[in-house]
């Protein structure tokens, strides 16, 4: 018998009010009356900004006026704005800024300091409300007055609160991005410069950059002609004399190139000397991106963000990457909320009976969360198993790469909401029992060679989140190595130490005192 499929609509929740959620003050409006309610509306530059004030109906009290950003005249615009109230009986007011990169920030922090409900237009917003009334004509004060009309229609939104430590590692996480872009292009240029000055050399090595022996014998010799005469045993005490252990079959393969190599460029030794300089810098950059990274764990294990860790797939720097982007859990209602704010839903477009219900995704979004959220799918897909299956599955059934990321990153935003706002483990297919927040934890300081006091003081400060029932799992893996590291004499004594400690908060290892013999 066929199975008939019935195409499955879209259902929109009915809205009790036209205004967004975050924008609505009428009530206060409806309290004051609106010729006392005040709105100021600010359009922002770099180092000024134009403001004007008037009521609720439109009618200017205080004309279009420049404002610097500098603490004199920003106490003096929110002096002005006081005796207005005063003058005019305004017995409520409300501040809104058009959103200008980080331009707005000194204003709006202005403004929060006097005491005022300070709120954000996004300038998408303005425009909008700008064209219907001035076709053609874009000036500060037609962006005040559609700044104006905007906010009386609700869309000037208070924005959610957010805490130093989810603003610093949101700082962190961005300035780590940035830095491995930089090293990326760094990579490319030194081996767009050793192309030319050694033709083939890059090629014959998987990486020049897992290991460091390929690119430090080309950084001393510099041509293909140098390194036959040096040699194996050339290449070998070079080494040696740097303290760089290498295997034979490496050597073997640099004087295999050198034995037929093209010729080489007329300027190659300055391409080699370009080469170097782009190597310090790298390495300079390499060493910057493990010092963030080490920051970046400090700051997760103070947030319940580091649950996520429970995850296979999920890292601390991709944990610290959502965690930074998304800030503080309390400010979302739902994971739908989350979704909603980084645009991870098909737009919709509907008149009469068109109905276009899965379009492509929106395009007014978070795009910073969303590339967290997108990023995280992609090492679920890649390293874990049930994301891994559902993948598998989805690309049978001809689903496309986007799609299938989409998926995994809302499941990945569910998933994660309930395990960060509930304080406790998940329960999920998707989650290992042998992946432990700890022990992950500990193998990536071990990795980022941490020092031990930090290490410690992030252990005990990421056991703070973990629930009392899960403390013998989350014991497991440390017992193990623990006890791997007990016969040992020498080495990792600090190690050790600090699982013992570790070990002991979580109540599943007892120190046993020795008897004195009195």
């Amino acid at each position: 018998m066929a199975r008939t499929s019935r195409k499955r609509r879209r259902s929109t929740p009915r809205p009790d009010v036209l205004h967004r959620p975050r924008g609505v003050f009428s009530p206060r409006v409806q309290k004051v009356g609106p010729e006392h309610f005040g709105i100021v509306c600010v359009d922002c530059a770099k180092a000024r900004s134009k403001w004007m004030l008037a009521d609720y109906y439109g009618k200017v009290l205080v004309p279009p006026a420049v404002v610097a950003h500098t603490q004199a005249e920003l106490d003096a615009a929110v002096r002005q704005v006081r005796q207005a109230q005063a003058q005019h009986d305004l017995r409520d007011v409300l501040v809104s800024i058009e959103r200008t990169g980080r331009y707005h920030h000194p204003v709006r922090r202005a403004f929060l300091s006097a005491g005022y409900d300070t709120r954000i237009v996004h300038p998408f917003t303005v425009k909008q409300f700008r064209l219907p009334a001035d076709p053609g004509t874009k000036t500060d004060d037609t962006d005040l007055a559609a700044n104006h009309r905007a906010a009386v229609n609700g869309f000037a939104l208070s924005e959610p609160a957010s805490d130093r430590l989810s603003q610093q590692l949101q700082l962190l996480t961005r300035h780590r991005r940035d830095q491995v872009q930089k090293a990326s292009t760094l990579c490319c240029q030194i081996k767009e410069h050793l192309q030319t000055a050694m033709p083939g050399y890059g090629a014959m090595f998987s990486s020049l950059w897992d290991c460091p022996v390929p690119l430090r014998l080309a950084m001393h010799f510099g041509s293909s002609q140098a390194i036959l005469q040096a040699g194996l045993a050339g290449l070998a005490q070079l080494l040696r004399q740097q303290n760089l252990p290498f295997q034979r079959r490496t050597l073997q393969r640099a004087l295999d190139w050198a034995s037929g190599a093209a010729p080489a460029d007329s300027m190659a030794a300055e391409h080699v000397q370009i080469a170097m300089a782009l190597e310090q810098d790298r390495t300079g950059k390499q060493q910057e991106i493990l010092q963030r990274e080490r920051q970046i764990a400090q700051c997760l294990t103070a947030t319940p963000y580091v649950l996520l860790l429970v995850l296979p797939g999920i890292n601390v720097v991709c944990a610290g990457d959502f965690a930074g982007e998304a800030g503080p859990i309390a400010n979302y209602a739902s994971p739908r909320c989350i979704t909603g704010r980084s645009g991870l839903y098909p737009s919709r477009y509907q008149s009469d009976q068109v109905d276009h219900a899965d379009g492509p995704l929106v395009k007014c979004a978070n795009r910073r969360l969303r590339f967290a959220i997108l990023q995280a799918a992609d090492c679920l897909v890649t390293n874990n198993h049930h994301f891994g299956d559902l993948a598998t599955a989805w690309r049978k059934q001809g689903a496309n790469a986007r799609l299938i990321r989409v998926r995994v990153g809302c499941r990945f935003a569910r998933i994660a909401f309930q395990i960060v706002a509930g304080r406790r483990g998940f329960h999920h297919p998707a989650m290992r029992e042998h992946h432990y927040v700890l022990d992950k934890l500990l193998r990536f300081h071990v990795e980022h060679a941490t020092p031990w006091d930090q290490i410690q003081a992030d252990l005990q400060a990421a056991r703070r989140w973990l629930a009392p029932r899960d403390y013998q799992g989350q014991a497991v893996p440390l017992r193990r190595q623990l006890d791997e590291l007990t016969p040992r004499r020498r080495g990792a004594q600090q190690l050790g130490q600090i699982l013992s400690v570790v070990l002991a908060e979580l109540g599943a290892r007892t120190v046993q005192s020795e008897p004195s013999g009195t």
